[in-house]
């Protein structure tokens, strides 16, 4: 099997699982190949069991897929959680001072490779855990003679530190690629080969935010650290002066909102990022921004709940919060990217809907897009052109009125500095005086609706893939995206809608193929089928098959497969 394989790694938490993990990924994608990563950890800082698991094809790759071809296990207990899902020709790389493995245990195509790791590292003066690069170097080494490739990237990775550091690294790996070279002469049955290809990049969903963002003109991020959006805050933190950018972490959550309102007013374009235990508290905030008319984009990264829940794991449950936060009627858009890509795209549209719009929008991803990582031409991203829209910024300042009542609901916007006008939280009238007269209370929530009902009938329709004539079309949003492509490449009679701009929804084109279509089934990761819930309550068409998952894990497109099949 050549260029296609599914490599895991397993180990306790502090062991550089996800270092490891991600210096394999970027191994493959530097030899021409596509890559998707998928990342389980508990919220714990040292213990527990944490695996890193790299879907490697010379092919497109959408998701993580099962089975595992190769497994890493730095610890016995990677073997026991994972043995179950080896592939029929895989093999298992494990730390011999461990105590040996018995082939009795498995099948006699699985192939055991049991390595010295902690030895080899400590031979070369290296910390323990640095057996991690052993076991790097012991992976290609049975994928192939290269090694180049990964010692380049160890370097890049540790690149800026004590050069002594990266060099240990180097030759931990080198040590681990000679050991299986000159201790197992049986080839494996998978090989990785270098290709041609577009220039790739690796990047994960809360990365292609941070650039989508940056490439938009976002001036001020307010991110306060917690998981999923942790990564954005990374990302922001460490390009803020290369881009010339503030990057705020705030006190709390209510002041992160506050802040980046108060940067927008003053004419920055501004993001906010939260999980849905923060944007609970933002919710007030939120609120204000929709009465002052104050551009915003919020990141809203999903986990499982309520309360604390399982802050590293993944879930699709806070929907139905996000279209429904804080108090009033006022525009909640809402937009789902679905992979790498549409995070990217959907930021910048973002930007230029709460500009040109004069509204908060929120984009809602979750932990199993925001963190893993999924490769991509650099075209597609670094080197998009793009369109800055800012709206109706004016220079006429001649009987300004800030709320003044337009055609469209669009009222034309100074900044401070350039002509005295009135923003509060009170309902107003066109000045920005509070009121509380009747007539004015209607023609200003009329204002605010009418931009709503303007953006709707600019909305794009969904994306289809697959056949006209499916069997069977399966309905989705946000990075159940991934999985059902996936399932895709296995399921040629069924097609898949995907959903990713939520509020104000694409009800007419919606609609359209839903009624067209033979049998209809939505795939969500939450109990509830929120999904499902909106679209009858926006169309009245009513999905009675449903495929949901509420572990805190995404869906395999194995998981998917089976259940069509099944049908």
């Amino acid at each position: 099997m050549i260029n296609k394989l599914n490599w895991k790694i397993g180990g306790e938490a502090g062991y550089g699982i996800m270092t490891t993990g991600l210096i394999f990924g970027k191994t493959c994608c530097r030899l021409g190949l596509n890559v998707f990563d998928y990342i389980e950890y508990p919220s714990l800082i040292r213990g527990g069991h944490n695996a890193y698991q790299v879907n490697v094809s010379a092919s497109p790759v959408y998701s993580q897929a099962q089975p595992v071809d190769l497994l890493v296990a730095l610890n016995h207990e990677t073997v026991i959680r994972h043995k179950d899902e080896l592939s029929v020709q895989s093999a298992i790389i494990y730390d011999l001072d461990q105590g040996n493995l018995d082939q009795k245990e498995f099948s006699n195509q699985v192939k055991l490779y049991p390595v010295p790791l902690v030895k080899l590292a400590a031979s070369l003066g290296a910390f323990k855990l640095m057996m991690n690069n052993v076991a790097l170097g012991a992976s290609f080494a049975l994928l192939g003679n290269e090694i180049d490739t990964l010692l380049t990237v160890i370097a890049d990775t540790f690149s800026g530190k004590d050069p002594t550091i990266s060099e240990l690294n180097k030759n931990a790996a080198k040590a681990g690629f000679d050991y299986v070279k000159t201790h197992f002469k049986e080839p494996f049955p998978h090989s990785l080969q270098k290709i041609k290809s577009e220039k790739k990049i690796l990047l994960t969903g809360n990365e292609a935010i941070g650039i989508g963002a940056i490439k938009a003109g976002c001036k001020f991020f307010a991110l306060y650290p917690m998981t999923p959006i942790n990564g954005l805050l990374y990302f922001a933190s460490s390009h803020a002066k290369k881009y010339g950018f503030v990057y705020k972490q705030p006190e709390d959550e209510i002041a992160g909102i506050n802040m980046a309102i108060g940067a927008s007013f003053a004419g920055a374009r501004s993001l906010v990022g939260t999980s849905g235990g923060g944007f609970s508290l933002m919710t007030e905030g939120l609120g204000l921004a929709a009465m002052t008319e104050t551009p915003l984009v919020v990141i809203l990264g999903q986990r499982p709940g309520p309360s604390s829940g399982m802050p590293t794991w993944t879930d699709q449950g806070d929907l139905n919060f996000a279209l429904n936060a804080s108090q009033g009627e006022f525009l909640r858009i809402v937009l789902a990217p679905g992979d790498i890509e549409e995070c990217f795209d959907l930021t910048v549209e973002a930007f230029n809907i709460a500009d040109r719009y004069q509204t908060p929008v929120i984009i809602l991803v979750d932990k199993y897009l925001s963190e893993e990582h999924k490769s991509l031409e650099a075209k597609k991203i670094i080197d998009k052109n793009i369109t800055i829209d800012r709206g109706k910024l004016v220079d006429d300042f001649a009987d300004y009125k800030r709320y003044k009542l337009t055609d469209d609901g669009i009222s034309p916007r100074a900044l401070p500095g350039q002509t005295y006008f009135v923003a509060n939280s009170y309902e107003h009238e066109e000045s920005g005086l509070s009121t509380e007269e009747s007539n004015i209370k209607k023609n200003m929530t009329e204002k605010r609706s009418k931009k709503f009902h303007l953006l709707a009938s600019e909305l794009p329709s969904p994306k289809v893939f697959g056949p006209k004539d499916a069997q069977i079309t399966l309905i989705g949003w946000g990075s159940t995206k991934g999985p059902v492509l996936g399932a895709l490449k296995q399921l040629p009679n069924v097609s898949y809608i995907h959903l990713d701009h939520i509020n104000p929804f694409p009800k007419e084109s919606v609609l359209t193929l839903l009624k067209r279509s033979k049998r209809v089934a939505i795939v969500e990761n939450n109990h509830t089928a929120q999904m499902a819930g909106w679209i009858r309550m926006q169309t009245g068409f009513e999905i009675k098959e449903k495929l949901l998952k509420y572990d805190g894990r995404p869906f395999y497109p194995e998981e998917i497969i089976s259940y069509v099949k099944s049908r």
